[in-house]
């Protein structure tokens, strides 16, 4: 089974898209879709009369923007993916955590920064996932949990595309593809030629010393590694024109433990 999560950028931007959910649905076998929001709620909230706050690259998620984020990750985006791969002969549903008990999630504490109404992960339903797959369903999760208060809550696309697939990994092997709009992880950031076709933990240590892999990836990368210590088969990390040939090895990084 495959897991991919498709970043903001690429949902930004239509050609882009519609390129890797061609890509998408000719994978064969069983496979899950996570997505981010990209800039389209900054967007919609600006339209909207509500300012938006990022903190070392996290939004903060007052009440205004949880509805924002709602209506368009849950609703716009998620639909608009849906609709495109059902024209596509993909039957996809459409999903947020709350949606049959999937995500659950708890609001997360308050520390040094109140992020507001955004979600930490505390438990996947593989079995219900399972339960989609099995009626010939590909998944699509908008990056949107719940909490057993009945509330929404904004989660972070890459961190939940890792829970779910550590979840379904303990019980068939699972693997989880990042897909973005850079040909895998670079050695340089300005160098888009200089993939790194291997990445240990001892090698993204030394990259991040010398400041090579920094910022964003930085997060997503210790979520995949996670991932892979947890059970995860494989992890890749490529761009979105490349699906294909990433999972059959030829192109991307590829994550090892």
């Amino acid at each position: 089974m495959i897991l991919l999560k498709i970043g903001g950028n690429v949902i930004d931007d239509p050609a882009a898209l519609a390129r890797f959910l061609n890509h998408f649905a000719q994978l064969p076998g069983h496979k899950i879709l996570v997505h981010g929001g990209g800039k389209i709620a900054t967007q919609t909230a600006k339209k909207l009369g509500i300012h938006t706050t990022m903190v070392e690259g996290r939004r903060i998620t007052d009440q205004a923007m949880l509805d924002v984020v709602t209506m368009v990750y849950g609703g716009l985006v998620n639909k608009q993916i849906v609709a495109k791969l059902q024209s596509l002969n993909v039957n996809a549903i459409g999903l947020t955590g709350a949606d049959a008990r999937v995500v659950l999630a708890h609001k997360r504490p308050v520390k040094d920064i109140d992020y507001g109404f955004v979600g930490d992960l505390d438990e996947i339903s593989a079995g219900q996932i399972q339960f989609f797959l099995r009626q010939n369903l590909t998944p699509v999760f908008a990056p949107l949990s719940y909490d057993n208060a009945g509330g929404l809550l904004n989660t972070n696309a890459d961190t939940m595309a890792s829970a779910i697939a550590v979840d379904l990994a303990r019980h068939e092997p699972v693997t989880l593809v990042y897909c973005f709009e850079k040909r895998g992880v670079l050695a340089n950031p300005n160098d888009d030629n200089s993939v790194i076709a291997e990445l240990t933990p001892a090698v993204y240590a030394e990259h991040k010393a010398a400041g090579s892999i920094n910022k964003g990836m930085i997060p997503k990368l210790d979520n995949a590694f996670r991932a892979l210590e947890n059970g995860v088969s494989k992890v890749i990390i490529c761009h979105a024109d490349d699906v294909s040939a990433a999972v059959a090895g030829q192109s991307g990084t590829t994550l090892r433990v």
